[in-house]
């Protein structure tokens, strides 16, 4: 029986190929990517441009390649608390509830007292009224009615119960609109560092003491 004539399959794993013969590099080229496609070379044997062309896709491998190490479950876990936790109101607003509270929820036009954290989208503090070293607090007493307070904050309110907790993301469309609308500090300082940053996205941390 004749055997069959043997034929040559280009190599699939690129890295177990042989290296090609060094290049000389551009004398323009900066060592860093000299130093780069020479690993490039040594590990998977590809050439200097191709390992150049490759460096743009080696963070979003890399990533690729962390998260499908982990297990399944373990994914899941990572991946599902931003769809289940998290929830976009109409008015654009993007709130997490953090402790649920008890007792009857907050409506519309009723008048609630509760504590906040002010930050800004990066973390950087604004405001509290909530001393953060002696712990003393001077709650706000408002109304839920949008001629009184932003219309992102009196969103989040809606539907809390007392001792409840929500953490949010307020667009400036409805943040400070107006310098008239609350909360505010009544400090100077404060006050100025919070209607400085009216025009760009607020963090707060809200917890709701009592609906009166």
């Amino acid at each position: 029986m004749e055997s069959a004539p043997h034929v040559k399959f280009p190599n699939p794993f690129p890295c177990a190929s042989p290296s090609p013969s060094p290049r000389r590099p551009h004398p323009l080229e900066p060592k860093a990517t000299r130093s780069t496609c020479r690993g490039f070379r040594a590990v998977c044997g590809v050439s200097g441009r191709r390992a150049v062309s490759g460096l743009a896709l080696l963070g979003a491998a890399a990533s690729c390649a962390n998260l499908l190490a982990v297990p399944m479950p373990v994914q899941a876990a990572m991946l599902e608390p931003d769809v289940i936790r998290y929830r976009k109101l109409d008015s654009g607003v993007k709130l997490e509830d953090v402790v649920d509270g008890e007792g009857p929820e907050a409506r519309e036009g009723d008048l609630v007292q509760f504590n906040y954290v002010c930050r800004r989208a990066n973390g950087y503090f604004v405001h509290s009224t909530v001393n953060q070293f002696s712990g003393e607090s001077k709650p706000v007493t408002l109304r839920l009615d949008v001629q009184e307070m932003i219309r992102g904050l009196k969103d989040v309110i809606v539907g809390m119960k007392a001792g409840g907790k929500r953490r949010a993301l307020i667009p400036p469309e409805v943040g400070y609109i107006d310098e008239s609308l609350q909360p505010v500090p009544e400090e100077f300082g404060p006050r100025r560092s919070l209607l400085s940053h009216a025009k760009e996205p607020l963090v707060f941390e809200v917890q709701l003491l009592k609906v009166l």
